[in-house]
């Protein structure tokens, strides 16, 4: 019987086996490190690129901040001029208001026949303190300040006759109440 070695050939086989498992596993591991080096090369520029983005925003924020100080300041300014505005023509009407009631009181004044003596007001109540010469004339004037549409509340307080350079004439004192507009 003849016999064959066919001993050196599996050792062969088995070592062409090793090294073919050890370059797979060599390329694999080669292959890992390039996915997990590229893995990380991308992954730090995405940090790199968020964190650029962080840094823009928060500059951004920064910048609006300031505007809206800004923003705020001038409307703080707004506010004073719309305050500082409301009081000017708040005096304006005051200084108007005097005028006003004595044009409408010498145009209500019965000429010739009655006097003022003093003429008072506090808020919109006026008091009117003067000298008729006889009862209607008294009451014509409370008719006219009536019918003027601008008093209310007409009210005759005081009718007093009282002597005067040796004539009869009538005190009287008038309180009414301006209108709301």
């Amino acid at each position: 019987m003849i016999r064959i070695n066919l001993l050196p050939f599996r050792a062969a086989r088995k070592t062409e086996n090793i090294r073919r498992q050890v370059t797979l596993f060599a390329l694999s591991v080669v292959l890992v490190i390039i996915s997990i080096a590229y893995m990380h090369i991308t992954l730090q520029a995405k940090i790199e690129m968020l964190n650029d983005n962080v840094d823009r925003t928060q500059k951004e924020l920064e910048s609006k901040k300031l505007i809206a100080k800004e923003v705020d300041r001038i409307k703080k300014e707004l506010e004073t001029l719309k305050k500082k505005k409301q009081i000017l023509v708040k005096l304006d009407k005051g200084r108007k208001a005097p005028v006003e009631l004595l044009d409408s009181m010498t145009q209500l004044v019965i000429r010739d026949r009655m006097w003022f003596q003093s003429l008072e007001k506090k808020k919109s109540k006026i008091k009117i303190i003067g000298f008729v010469l006889d009862n209607k004339t008294a009451a014509d004037f409370m008719t006219r300040i009536e019918e003027s549409g601008r008093y209310e509340k007409v009210n005759l307080k005081m009718l007093k006759q009282k002597k005067k350079k040796r004539k009869k004439i009538q005190s009287f004192e008038i309180s009414f109440v301006i209108k709301k507009k």
